[in-house]
């Protein structure tokens, strides 16, 4: 699994940026501001969360792992996937949603493309707690073994593939309590196995 990446940066799109790394260009979906901020030829470091689909790998960037494990918790909520979890990130922001939800501001959560007003009920609805779990902004404990980021980011790829959240959450802190030192690409691979073919 692919969680960080600092390289020098090759190419630069709207929302997009490729970068270099021991001469292998990868391309990270990003929130505009950081496509702006970037430079061609200038050396960068990003946080990433690689979204796992039957025919497809697309790895998505970020300024810091806080906002990486928002948009990891975004996408266990029900109609919310990778890309619209971008899309909140990108007119909000980590701290903007975190109010948002806290305030129960529909209007904000509503100014994003794809929301409308269910979507942002389930938001407010389900989304709070979720994020009070996260490590607070700057406490260096987001990507770190046994997080509840790490747990998101599996959950997330198995909803990817197909399996209701409710289900995968359940198999994937199993498996955490049965394998306790498993990072993400071990837990991934040993809840799947623990899943088989049952979607």
């Amino acid at each position: 699994m692919i969680t960080y990446l600092e390289g020098v940066v090759r190419a630069i799109g709207p929302d997009s940026l490729t970068i270099v790394t021991a001469g292998v260009g990868r391309e990270a979906f990003v929130v505009p501001a950081l496509a702006a901020r970037a430079r061609l030829g200038a050396e960068l470091s990003i946080h990433t969360f690689l979204v796992v689909r039957e025919d497809s790998l697309t790895l998505f960037g970020f300024d810091s792992a806080d906002e990486r494990s928002v948009f990891a918790t975004l996408q266990t909520i029900s109609g919310v996937g990778p890309k619209l979890a971008l899309a909140v990130l990108s007119v909000l922001g980590p701290d903007d949603l975190r109010r948002a939800v806290a305030d129960a501001d529909e209007a904000a959560l509503t100014r994003v493309p794809g929301i409308g007003k269910k979507v942002a009920a389930r938001l407010m609805l389900e989304l709070g707690s979720r994020l009070d779990r996260l490590p607070a902004p700057g406490s260096g404990t987001a990507s770190a073994p046994g997080a509840a980021p790490a747990v998101d980011e599996v959950v997330g790829a198995l909803v990817g593939l197909g399996w209701k959240e409710a289900a995968a959450r359940e198999a994937v802190e199993a498996t955490r309590s049965a394998e306790p030192s498993a990072g993400v690409p071990q837990l991934l691979k040993a809840t799947l196995r623990a899943l088989g073919g049952q979607r």
